[in-house]
């Protein structure tokens, strides 16, 4: 890891509020696309020092409908990019790739589930992955605020 990496912290989260955002409604690449994806991700957080954060639902939940438009808010989709390297992993109805769940000692249940994973691959939110799986009941701002303090674990 880089010096610039070994030294990264998190920069303030940004203020969204609590007005309702837009949702994204087919937020997950194809399934088959998270394999590739998550080891890409976990070389540039090596690089970067970054945490990467895995976003594990299906385009069929209202709830990832309703982070995914959060992520998507400018402000939030910058400072997402600032901080992490996002993977968002289609686990279709619950039969795809759950298996990388697994890996991290995680049996991926709520939709969405999200997991920070530090540059050396640990995972840090062991006991709150399904914080986010009530997205479509949170205020954007509450959204940010969990995304905020999973990613000061780091």
């Amino acid at each position: 890891m880089s010096d610039a990496a070994m030294a990264r912290t998190m920069t303030a989260a940004p203020t969204v509020g609590s007005e309702p955002v837009h949702p994204v409604v087919v937020p997950y690449p194809a399934p088959e696309m998270a394999t590739a994806q998550l080891q890409a991700a976990l070389a540039r957080a090596k690089v970067s020092g970054k945490p990467v954060l895995l976003d594990f639902g299906g385009n069929w939940s209202p709830d990832c409908w309703a982070l995914s438009g959060v992520l998507a808010v400018p402000a939030v989709s910058a400072w997402i990019a600032q901080n992490f390297e996002v993977v968002l992993i289609n686990v279709s109805r619950r039969t795809t790739n759950m298996d990388l769940g697994r890996n991290y000692g995680v049996e991926i249940s709520g939709m969405p589930s999200v997991l920070i994973v530090s540059a050396d691959g640990k995972l840090l939110n062991a006991n709150n992955v399904e914080a986010l799986s009530v997205a479509s009941k949170m205020t954007p701002q509450a959204v940010v605020d969990q995304l905020a303090a999973w990613g000061k674990l780091n």
